[in-house]
């Protein structure tokens, strides 16, 4: 890691003002609004209440869209000739990695650390290990979206492809039972899709397996390997197809 290039990427990452709105205050915003101030938010999940149920998925949805985005920028940097002017300094491949690595849990940590200090100051409840391991399960799993971001980066080559990306996540929240919970075939196809698995293991220390029942408001158990299986498949996917984007990209060039 070059502690050098980590601090320009942190201070280019802090001016951008729009950025900082839309993966720190939003999240935060809309668990005041959807989960905080609502009769609901007391009622009991598991170890916990509403208000940690929804303030859960907030703060994923903040973190990986952080970390998609560090993704898609480190991708089109180096297709418009970063990477090539990095190849001539002693930064080895391995360092730029450990660097963007680095880069995107610092960057993860701010919407995870705004919408859990709001949750804690406004009544979201649950065991005190639920909270270290739900944050600590946020934090890791984010960074794996930052493959997602590179993938979307090294396919459509622009600035675009950052906007798509970030609209997607938007779109995959809804399928993944993030923002609402679906039910039925809806559900079904949910554990399948990226963000499900995810947001689904942060949850588990507080909801120890419940998930809950879009039409009927029941919660149904869910055993743990589910989630994990769907990190774990989404890893290598997502790994996998920007291990190619890049062999073709090199290959073209």
């Amino acid at each position: 890691m070059n502690p050098t290039i980590l601090a320009l990427e942190l201070r280019r990452f802090v001016r951008d003002r729009a950025s900082l709105f839309f993966i720190a205050l939003l999240p935060g915003f809309f668990y005041l609004i959807f989960g905080a101030a609502q009769e609901y938010a007391d009622g009991t999940v598991g170890n916990g209440n509403v208000a940690m149920f929804i303030m859960i998925a907030m703060a994923a949805y903040g973190a990986v869209s952080a970390t998609v985005g560090i993704g898609g920028r480190a991708a089109t940097e180096r297709l418009q000739g970063w990477g090539r002017q990095l190849g001539l300094t002693p930064l080895s491949d391995a360092s730029y990695v450990a660097t963007k690595t680095a880069l995107a849990v610092v960057v993860a940590a701010v919407p995870l650390a705004v919408v859990y200090g709001l949750g804690a100051l406004t009544g979201a409840r649950a065991s005190f290990g639920a909270w270290v391991i739900s944050f600590t399960v946020l934090l890791v799993g984010a960074v794996v979206f930052a493959l997602y971001g590179l993938c979307f980066g090294l396919r459509f080559r622009s600035e675009a492809a950052l906007s798509a990306a970030g609209g997607s996540i938007v779109i995959l929240g809804f399928l993944g039972n993030i923002f609402f919970p679906l039910s039925g075939t809806l559900l079904a196809i949910a554990k399948f899709t990226p963000l499900y698995g995810y947001v689904a293991l942060a949850r588990y220390p507080v909801t120890e397996g419940a998930v809950l029942d879009g039409s009927t408001g029941d919660l149904v158990q869910e055993a743990l390997w589910v989630p994990v299986a769907n990190v774990l498949a989404w890893t290598l996917i997502l790994a996998l197809v920007a291990t190619w984007l890049v062999r073709r990209g090199r290959s073209r060039g």
